[in-house]
């Protein structure tokens, strides 16, 4: 069956640390906050969660933020810039099943592997050296670059991926180890 997403999330970005200066609220996706603040420095989510990314149209550096405040946005994202966060995307909840193809090469190419399930380890578990592309089918899902739910992360919404490039993931030396269901409990 088809899963349901019940999108239900709100964040507010402040321009200065400490939730100081002009505000900005959203409950959807932003590609480009600045056309609403000079600067972004802290965050909060009031509900729901969200990928936070360092640049405009959700690349680059990204973080996952669930609800709760955020008074330094440096030191959420773990990187040093003048305005931290450039776009957000919400995340729906999504309740049903998770489903998901994993592939060694590009393209979806090599050896493929399907998950419904968190894996805390991709080279132990599946024997799989390397994940270069995916289909996301049922579900959203965070990709992490070390295993055991480490390191820098991506999220992947339901479609097509055919390079580590168009997960959208400013340093395309990134290699995905470990890969975790969004759920409301993770």
């Amino acid at each position: 069956g088809i899963g349901l997403d019940i999108s239900m999330g709100r964040i507010i970005f402040y321009e200065d640390r400490n939730f100081q200066g002009r505000s900005y609220e959203t409950s959807s996706d932003c590609a480009e906050l600045t056309s609403f603040l000079s600067r972004c420095n802290s965050c909060r989510v009031e509900s729901g969660c969200f990928m936070v990314y360092e640049r405009s149209n959700f690349i680059g550096h990204q973080v996952l933020v669930r609800r709760g405040e955020y008074p330094d946005n440096q030191r959420l994202m773990g990187i040093s810039m003048s305005d931290c966060i450039r776009s957000c995307r919400m995340i729906p909840m999504h309740r049903g099943p998770f489903r998901m193809k994993i592939f060694e090469r590009e393209n979806f190419g090599g050896q493929m592997n399907e998950l419904l399930d968190d894996c805390d380890n991709i080279l132990d578990t599946l024997r799989m050296s390397d994940c270069l592309s995916a289909q996301v089918l049922e579900g959203h899902w965070l990709l992490y670059e070390q295993p055991q739910f480490r390191g820098r992360m991506l999220y992947l919404r339901p479609g097509e991926y055919r390079s580590v490039r168009e997960m959208g993931t400013g340093p395309v030396d990134m290699r995905i180890a470990s890969i975790r269901r969004i759920m409301e409990t993770c």
